[in-house]
Formats: structure tokens, sequence, C-alpha cells
């Protein structure tokens, strides 16, 4: 008979060669400790084209094969294959601290939680990159409470029976192929409407492979964009923020695409201060957040948050626009986005 506590993780990973083997390694540490009722490590490889699947086969773990479909697609494969009454994810690019998952556990003493995520650490303290979004993450957190309306899947549990009941994650609308989406937020939206409690746990960490090149972390800013118009039409009350953001953050992809749409006024002789002082708008913005940046690190270097938030807004609203053409476009997309 399993125990009502025992715990499955599951691992979705694509092209993930780079980070799967410190992310495994950590997680067979606390398997072959027997802490926390960890029975098994599954991990899903959804349609690598490198070593990931030979990696992961190097270790004590249970290989499956997705169907390339995305995160939320490889998820849904793992918990699946799963027998224990918890589910525990993680993200390939994670790197679990020995005592992660204990600090998990306890909350779900209580059975009206549904689900309890936890926080990040730093695998790239030398990328000034990787420091600035890090610590940005770490403000965010520090300003949740324990009981929250949202929950991130880089390393979170959920009750089987409840990923059950609410269908586990949507594969269709918010997510794709090698994409990083917003299946995760999505499904803890349903988690919590189906009248489940959400716990936050800071002191749980996986640390993470923060993105070190400029390049890359804008890529998947653009894909968050994306995917995060169909998160909002399908669950209009987020549109202005939830427990890990507010509607600054929302309002800066549409401030710079209209920054951008005026910049040919940029020529004229009347109507040329209205991009720039947008930009110095959206600009702006990014003070309060770097101030406060500045104020926990007392490292100038995090004034960096300025032009690198602005150049985000910029990507995630070009991503924006590819999402609402692409909703506008798909019928079906059209059909889904009835609110909640």
């Amino acid at each position: 008979m399993v125990d009502e506590d025992a715990v499955t993780l599951v691992i979705p990973g694509r092209n993930c060669a780079g980070t799967l083997h410190d992310c495994l390694e950590a997680v067979i540490t606390i398997l072959q400790a027997g802490r926390c009722n960890l029975h098994q490590i599954v991990f899903v490889d959804d349609g690598s084209t490198d070593a990931s699947a030979r990696i992961a086969g190097e270790f004590p773990v249970r290989v499956l094969t997705g169907s390339g479909g995305g995160p939320g697609a490889a998820r849904n494969v793992g918990w699946r294959a799963a027998t224990t009454p918890l589910v525990w994810f993680i993200d390939s690019d994670c790197v679990a601290r020995p005592d992660a998952l204990d600090l998990l556990l306890p909350h779900l003493a209580d059975p009206r939680v549904g689900g309890v995520g936890g926080s990040y650490g730093n695998m790239c303290p030398e990328s000034l990159l990787a420091c600035v979004i890090h610590e940005e993450i770490m403000l965010r957190h520090a300003r949740m409470s324990s009981r929250v309306n949202f929950l991130g899947g880089f390393n979170v549990i959920y009750r089987r029976n409840v990923l059950e009941q609410v269908g586990g994650f949507d594969e269709s609308r918010f997510n794709g192929r090698g994409s990083p989406g917003a299946e995760d937020a999505e499904l803890s939206y349903r988690v919590a409407a189906a009248g489940n409690e959400l716990r936050f746990e800071p002191r749980s960490l996986v640390r993470h492979f923060h993105p070190k090149r400029l390049s890359r972390y804008l890529r998947s800013q653009r894909h968050h964009g994306y995917w995060r118009v169909f998160l909002h039409i399908a669950h209009r009350h987020t549109a202005m923020g939830d427990d890990y953001s507010t509607w600054v953050d929302h309002a800066q992809p549409p401030l710079a695409m209209l920054m951008l749409a005026c910049l040919p006024l940029l020529a004229t002789d009347h109507y040329w201060t209205i991009p720039v002082s947008l930009a110095g708008g959206l600009a702006a913005l990014q003070l309060p957040l770097a101030a406060r940046l500045f104020g926990r690190m007392r490292n100038v270097r995090y004034l960096a948050f300025v032009p690198i938030g602005f150049l985000r807004s910029i990507w995630r609203g070009i991503g924006m626009v590819q999402g609402v053409v692409a909703y506008l476009l798909s019928p079906k997309a059209h059909r889904a986005g009835s609110g909640s």
C-alpha cells in the first residue's frame, strides 16, 4: 500500500543535456537518502534531439517519451504515470536543494491545500544578467504571502487527485513545442477555482540556470508575451495581475508597442516628442524595481535592470502582438476565451 504522503517527482525536458546531469544528480541524492518519502523520479523526454534521453538513462530514473507538445503535455505524461498520491514537478534546468521537498510537504498536512510551490536559487552567479533576473524574482517572491493564487511549475507539488479533478495541464492553448509558456500559471488558476488552497514556501529552493545571454532571455520573454494573451483571455480576472505580477508589469508591453508604432513621428517637426515621451515613460516604469534591487543588493550594477526591463517590455510586446493575431485567426482559441 502506498503511503498517503508518497511522492513521485516528474521532470519534463527537451534538449536539456546541458543542465540535466546536475538536475538529476541532486534529486537522486534525495531519493537514495530515503528522505521525504520520494518513491520515484520520472523524466519525460519531450522530443529531444540532443543527448537528454541518454543522460537520463545513466540515472536510476524512469524515462518516458513525450509527444513533443510542450512542457504541459510532458508533465501530463509524467503525473499520469505516477501511482503516488503526491506529484512533485521541477524543471530540467533546476537543481534542487537537499531540503527542497522537506519544506514543501508539511503544507500538505492540511487537506484544504491542493498545491504548494517553492522558490529559486541561482546557478549562474557569475553572470550579471542571471543575477539581475534572479534578484528580481526574489523581490517578487518576498512580497508573496503563504497563501497565493499563483504557482510556477519549476518547483511545485500537487495532489494527484487534484490534478485528476481539473484534468491536468492544458496541452493546447498555453504552451507549445520547445516553448516556455503559461501552462503552469493556468493550471494553478484552475486548481484554486476548484476550491483548493495554494501555498507558497519561499524556503524551498531549486537553483535555476537563469539565462546568461540577453538574446536567449529576450526570446523567452517573447514566448511569454505570446502565451499570456491566451492565458488572460481565458482567465480575465488575472489580466491586471496576480500574487506574482502587477498591473504595472502587464501595462508595459502595450506601452512598448505604442512607442514602436509612434517611431515614424520622430521624423516630424511637431510630434517627435510623442515617441520620446513614451520611451521615457517606459524607462521610468523600470525605476522603482531597479531602486529596490539596488537597495537589496547595495551594488550599482543592479541598475542594469532599467535597460534590461525596457528591452524585455518590447519583446514581451512583440510576443503579445503575435498572440493577439494568432488568437483572432484561431476559431478554436476564440471559443476558448469565454472568461472566468
